[in-house]
């Protein structure tokens, strides 16, 4: 796990409260949507469930990252986005984390491709960012 006390900027941060032995999906996420998948996991807590925040994009923290999903060996890995998929990091992830993956397999969950970052409208927003968190958590719709 990582050292949270020296107060340096940690480009991926560890879930502190993951059980790395019941962890079967590790969910990497940066930005708003950790925290909406945070609440969810603390109202609905899920032992098979990691989440790991990415904070640096470019150059891509592929030995921190190494290291972390190390401690989760033969997790499934979900890449998680507010953003559609053809925007935000996803493009960037795919390409080059996939390179650095020992499977080569990861998967996106975020909002359909799109032209427009959003629809404009704060409760569709809602409702497509809900659906966005439940998709990422459910085992039954991977």
């Amino acid at each position: 796990m990582a050292d949270f006390t020296s107060g340096s900027f940690q480009p991926v941060i560890d879930d502190a409260q993951a059980d790395a032995g019941s962890v079967t999906r590790v969910i990497l996420t940066s930005g708003k949507v950790y925290y909406d998948l945070r609440a969810a996991l603390d109202k609905n807590p899920d032992p098979r469930v990691a989440l790991v925040r990415v904070e640096q994009y470019y150059p891509l923290p592929t030995i921190e990252m190494g290291h972390v999903l190390a401690n989760y060996s033969g997790a499934e890995l979900v890449w998680v986005q507010d953003e559609p998929e053809n925007q935000g990091a996803w493009p960037f992830i795919s390409l080059v984390l996939a390179k650095h993956l020992a499977n080569d397999k990861i998967r996106v969950v975020s909002r359909a491709a799109s032209a427009a970052p959003s629809t404009g409208s704060a409760k569709v927003h809602a409702v497509e960012q809900e659906g966005l968190v439940a998709r990422a958590l459910n085992f039954d719709a991977a």
